[in-house]
């Protein structure tokens, strides 16, 4: 599993850190993984590193220091190292002196002058060493025509820590910033490289291990990867049958979106739940395509037993079924039309888990903000979605973020891919999910295990190309047998 930390947290590990090592000692350590990752992108985009052309872009910060000492050990490989420097009278002395004692070269970077977008024009790689993780708002005036100019150049961009100007703790950019095609950071990864908008600026992230010293009760962020989704998943046993395996319940459809309801039941017959019993309008469009689904016309509460609820896929106006699965004493996903027709009390009242899966514009909705303010903050909205209904929130885009009301570390999903962005491809994750949810698994987790399937399930699909939601569906046995392969290799 991935973490990320606040700036706050790492600032206090490296000031334990460094009391306990020699002065300077834990810079070099940044800076020789810096310089490493360096050397290697070198050897890629120039084909060496001696003789090859590199432009660091400093500011005044430890950043900028870090940018030095990685400069300075590729001068001694050979490269022609030119340090463009934003504030001379503020640049880190030490890195400074090892730099010139390297053999590289010194400019003054402010107002990027055209000797200096010159010499970024003809680098094959840019350092960018400008603010570090307290940066605040975007660049400032002085930075950007060096950010324009590593942009419209040819180089490779390596970006310190992260990318000089988004907002390390939320993934926030307030401003111009730094796109990077590679982000080396150090001791842990930082929210803001791990969710959007910020994540797109900071390209492949590469993690320099420098012995931080971080609490794991302290982390903000958690990213699952394949051996943590599949201790999650449920594998059933010799004794299982399809009730001691779970019977997830789909309250879906109308007249007017009966696909919904079909893509819904999709995503829960490949979730792990031992049965799917259908409730709504689209019964007949249902088992025409899935003939294993249990199918009722009797309502939600009289539909037979099931361990979770799906609701709200393409349900229309159907306040009353959505009102009938929120009385339910079990585990309950709301989704689309359901978050809209779910009385806020009654989500709040509830004692059993309830799972809330929005796309932007719909937590937009329900926070009463504009649908920018969401995509703009997106860690911030899904904490204030999950504690102002007491619910886990599971927020969907480009990086889904799953939070618990009980606050903890949010999680973020790392597979996925744009060609996911198709109609229907929402409720069959909720099939998904609510299926994890009626296997016995907590709503944290349900949620981030589904999002994990169904982007993984999402990139084997599409291939690069596009797929309609039924395609995701089909290929989440794949998704899952990729997952459960990893565990097995392992155990192996």
């Amino acid at each position: 599993m991935r973490t990320a930390y606040s700036v706050e947290t790492v600032r206090n590990a490296e000031r334990e850190l460094m009391a306990r090592l020699p002065e300077g000692a834990l810079m070099q350590r940044a800076a020789a993984g810096l310089a490493a990752a360096c050397a290697e992108v070198l050897v890629r985009v120039a084909g060496r590193v001696y003789g090859s052309r590199v432009v660091l872009l400093v500011g005044s910060g430890d950043n900028g220091g870090d940018a030095l000492y990685a400069g300075a050990r590729l001068a001694r490989r050979g490269a022609g190292v030119t340090a463009l420097l934003l504030a001379p009278e503020r640049a880190h002395a030490g890195g400074l002196a090892a730099l010139r004692r390297a053999g590289g070269r010194v400019a003054d970077g402010g107002g990027a002058s055209g000797r200096a977008r010159e010499s970024i024009a003809r680098a094959d790689l840019v350092l960018d060493g400008i603010v570090g993780i307290g940066g605040k708002g975007g660049l400032r005036e002085s930075a950007v025509p060096l950010a324009d100019a590593a942009a419209r150049s040819r180089a490779a961009v390596v970006a310190v820590d992260l990318p000089s100007g988004v907002d390390a703790d939320t993934g926030q950019v307030r401003g111009d910033v730094v796109r990077a095609d590679l982000t080396v950071t150090f001791g842990t990864h930082k929210p803001g490289l791990l969710i959007d908008p910020a994540r797109e600026y900071a390209g492949a992230v590469r993690l320099v291990d420098i012995g931080l010293p971080l609490p794991a009760e302290a982390a903000e962020l958690e990213a699952l990867q394949h051996a943590d989704v599949a201790r999650l998943l449920p594998v059933p046993g010799a004794e299982s049958d399809k009730y001691r395996r779970g019977v997830v319940g789909i309250a879906a459809g109308s007249a007017r979106y009966p696909g919904a309801a079909v893509l819904a039941v999709a995503g829960a017959l490949r979730g792990g739940a031992g049965a799917v019993r259908y409730v709504g309008p689209a019964g007949d469009a249902v088992i025409a395509r899935f003939p294993e689904t249990l199918v009722s016309d009797r309502g939600p509460e009289r539909a037979g037993r099931v361990q979770a609820w799906v609701v709200g896929p393409g349900a229309g106006d159907d306040a009353a079924t959505v009102a009938q699965v929120l009385a339910a004493q079990v585990p309950v996903l709301i989704d689309a039309d359901g978050l809209r027709l779910a009385d806020a009390d009654a989500v709040r009242a509830r004692t059993a888990p309830t799972l809330m899966t929005p796309h932007a514009g719909e937590a937009a909705a329900l926070l009463g903000v504009a649908r920018e303010e969401v995509e703009g903050a997106r860690l911030a909205s899904v904490r204030e979605l999950a504690a102002r209904y007491g619910a886990t929130v599971l927020l969907k885009g480009s990086t889904t973020l799953v939070a618990s009301a009980k606050g903890g570390p949010v999680r973020v999903n790392a597979t996925g891919t744009s060609w996911l962005a198709t109609a229907g491809s929402g409720d069959v994750l909720s099939g998904l999910a609510g299926s994890l949810l009626a296997a016995g698994l907590s709503a944290v987790d349900a949620g981030s295990a589904g999002a994990y399937l169904h982007g993984l399930a999402g990139r084997f699909a599409t291939e690069g190309a596009p797929a309609g939601a039924h395609d995701v569906a089909a290929a989440i046995p794949r998704a899952w047998r990729d997952v459960r392969g990893a565990r097995e290799t392992r155990e192996d």
